[in-house]
């Protein structure tokens, strides 16, 4: 019967070397490479790039990726017109705006009072890289254009 303690090596046992393999060292393996991400392209969505953003209280919001799209830097000059219920905003010599310190756009509180945005309140910004402009689009637009669109999706009557 066993007493499950290993049994004594009798004086004339040896160990096989070959029976035990000497451990192999390991080198760490190298780390693998991040991947990094393409740039917006304007091919993405029929040449226009799209962020979303809210306006502070000074109507001013935040685009970094767009105008590093565009190649807008801070302290450009900027034209600021409404067209059909959207802001236009493109590069103009003598413009009346400017692109922030922080890369971001300039709405004015005309603008924003004709088509309908308030502070906080999110805008789709559209960036046409080929025709180098930018247009603001407000939620509530959006959201018209959306409920028609499921509305059809949907085949129920807008």
């Amino acid at each position: 019967m066993s007493s499950g303690r290993p049994r004594p090596r009798r004086p004339d046992e040896q160990l096989v070397e070959a029976l035990i393999p000497t451990p192999l060292s390991v080198a760490a393996p190298e780390p693998a490479p991040l991947p990094t991400l393409p740039a917006p392209t304007a091919h993405r969505g029929g040449g226009v790039l799209f962020d979303v953003g809210r306006p502070d209280a000074a109507g001013r919001v935040t685009a970094r990726a767009l105008l590093r799209a565009l190649g807008w830097t801070p302290g450009l000059a900027l034209h600021v017109d409404v067209v059909t219920g959207a802001i236009l905003i493109t590069p103009a010599a003598h413009g009346a705006h400017v692109v922030g310190t922080r890369e971001e756009l300039p709405l004015p509180a005309a603008a924003r009072h004709l088509c309908g945005i308030a502070p906080g309140e999110p805008v789709l910004l559209a960036a046409l890289p080929c025709r180098n402009r930018i247009v603001v689009h407000p939620s509530h637009t959006i959201t018209a254009v959306l409920t028609d669109l499921h509305a059809r999706i949907l085949g129920e009557p807008s």
